[in-house]
């Protein structure tokens, strides 16, 4: 019988207004990978965070059993000490640092205080090779894709000698290709002994690799679930998370598409650091009032820079091109001016660009429009507290208050209050750049519902988005880029994954 390696008991977490976990049990089998799973705001990263050491002893009620062994983990380092290590959502590496300082950074190969180089780049060419990445370990961070930078930090877990892997949304900013090599690795580690733990809402690739799942819903274990045992797919996950089926994960739509509203026209531009190298060449575009269209493309294909370039011009350089609104050139030179001329982008990184993390929900969807709440430039706070409040109703924000710190909010509801601060803005054009990245079924359901609510109500939507049979479910019409060109479009209705990805990765442009 295969030995339990970690047992969590009647785990208990408490923050100020809500208990994130209630009574919670898990038992992972040693030389398993175990999928966690969960909706947003379910507990899944606070009990991986009181596993690690990160919410201390004494801050949660419950046993965490080792190995046969009881642990009291104070911090972080006492958890790694067991072999226990976290790879977290947002990853943990300083850009302008290389790989090498990376990876060893607070575990430096120093002698009496003198870094031994030789060493450090020795066993970081030995760690890069158990992950299949070749290259330079002086290169620094910042110069490397999404997916390299995955695999510097399972190397930095490598070298902290790890038993117990545990990974949260690994695969959220990858590509398909990324992804299925991360798994493909951890199969890998398997092999060798290595024990997992994987937090991750692609259903599909769970189901793929997993050998055990415990699913969490409103901070207790619903499930436990062995597919040897029983029938495991993604219905019964997705019941077991939301407490009820899903029996499309697409809302039904009946589009009333009217005239061609938004348009890009002839936008080319270069790169910020070197004005010779072409970000974007002749992108044509249109969307019609009450359409959703989709924008496809591999990692670095351009659909970003397109969207950011042209909102506020907040992307690249030599910008030329023309943007066209009701049958009018706008001008979109700033972010104020894209703004008032009715056009609103949420970014793929909500932490980064689209939220103030420390401030308050009512503050967060307030800030993109402040003018409506103020009078002579000074605040009104009774309008911005009745604001808030409405903003919150109509997105469904799951939150004890609109005081709440944004960064307290679960992955799901972050993204509405993204969403909500756009809205308050009165948009014509909505660019969602991958709007439902690192969120869960029932939230993406949520977010389909309201991008449909706003194409219904006559708003132009443009939707980026690395997830195919995302862009297939929601869009009306879909845009194909490659190399900074367009390279096809087609209705959706005549679209599928294959004709997509031919397009995809298509020379040259069709316009």
């Amino acid at each position: 019988m295969t030995k339990t390696l970690l047992e969590m008991k009647k785990i208990t977490k408490r923050f100020p207004g809500v208990k994130a976990l209630d009574n919670v049990n898990i038992q992972v089998k040693e030389g398993s990978i175990h999928a966690l799973i969960g909706e947003n705001g379910a507990g899944k990263s606070t009990l991986m965070k009181v596993l690690s050491g990160v919410y201390p002893y004494g801050t949660y009620e419950g046993d965490i059993l080792y190995d046969e062994e009881v642990c009291t983990f104070k911090n972080i380092n006492e958890s790694e000490a067991k072999g226990i290590v976290i790879i977290h959502q947002e990853l943990a590496l300083i850009p302008e640092l290389s790989i090498a300082e990376n990876i060893f950074l607070g575990n430096e190969q120093a002698s009496k205080g003198i870094v031994n180089w030789n060493e450090t780049i020795k066993k970081t060419v030995g760690l890069l090779e158990k992950v299949g990445l070749k290259i330079d370990p002086l290169t620094k961070v910042k110069d490397i894709g999404v997916g390299q930078q995955q695999l510097v930090e399972i190397s930095k877990a490598l070298s902290k000698n790890v038993d117990l892997l545990i990974l949260d949304e690994p695969t959220a900013s990858l590509n398909e290709t990324d992804s299925k090599n991360l798994l493909q690795l951890l199969r890998e580690f398997q092999k060798q002994g290595m024990t997992s733990i994987l937090i991750s809402h692609k259903l599909k690739e769970l189901l793929s690799i997993a050998d055990e799942f415990t699913i969490l819903r409103d901070g207790q274990t619903v499930a436990k679930l062995d597919p040897k045992k029983e029938t495991v797919d993604q219905n019964v996950i997705i019941k077991n998370m939301v407490g009820r089926e899903l029996t499309n994960l697409y809302p039904e739509r009946h589009p009333q598409i009217g005239e061609i509203n938004f348009e890009i026209k002839d936008w080319s531009a270069f790169h910020p650091l070197d004005g010779d190298r072409p970000l974007l060449t002749n992108i044509n575009l249109n969307v019609h009032k009450g359409e959703i269209v989709g924008l496809a493309g591999l990692m670095g294909a351009g659909r970003t820079e397109l969207a950011m370039s042209v909102f506020g011009r907040s992307y690249g350089r030599g910008i030329t091109g023309k943007v066209i609104k009701d049958g009018k050139e706008i001008n979109v030179s700033t972010v104020d001016k894209a703004i008032e001329n009715g056009l609103a982008y949420v970014s793929e990184d909500r932490k980064e660009f689209g939220l103030i993390l420390m401030d308050s929900v009512r503050k967060n969807l307030s800030i993109a429009n402040l003018k409506s709440i103020a009078k002579r430039n000074v605040l009104n706070l009774h309008k911005e507290v009745k604001l808030a409040e409405s903003l919150k109703e109509k997105m469904n924000v799951k939150t004890p208050s609109i005081e709440q710190i944004t960064g307290n909010l679960s992955g799901g509801n972050q993204q509405k209050v993204v969403l909500g601060k756009w809205i308050n803005t009165n948009p014509d054009v909505l660019i969602l750049d991958e709007p439902t990245r690192g969120i869960d079924v029932g939230a993406k359901f949520e977010i389909y519902k309201l991008i449909n609510d706003l194409a219904e109500s006559g708003k132009s939507i443009i939707v980026i988005s690395s997830e195919l049979p995302e862009l297939l479910g929601i869009s009306d019409r879909i845009y194909t880029l490659n190399e900074g060109k367009i390279t096809g479009e087609l209705p959706a209705a005549e679209a599928d994954q294959e004709k997509l990805m031919t397009l995809m990765t298509k020379s040259g442009g069709s316009n």
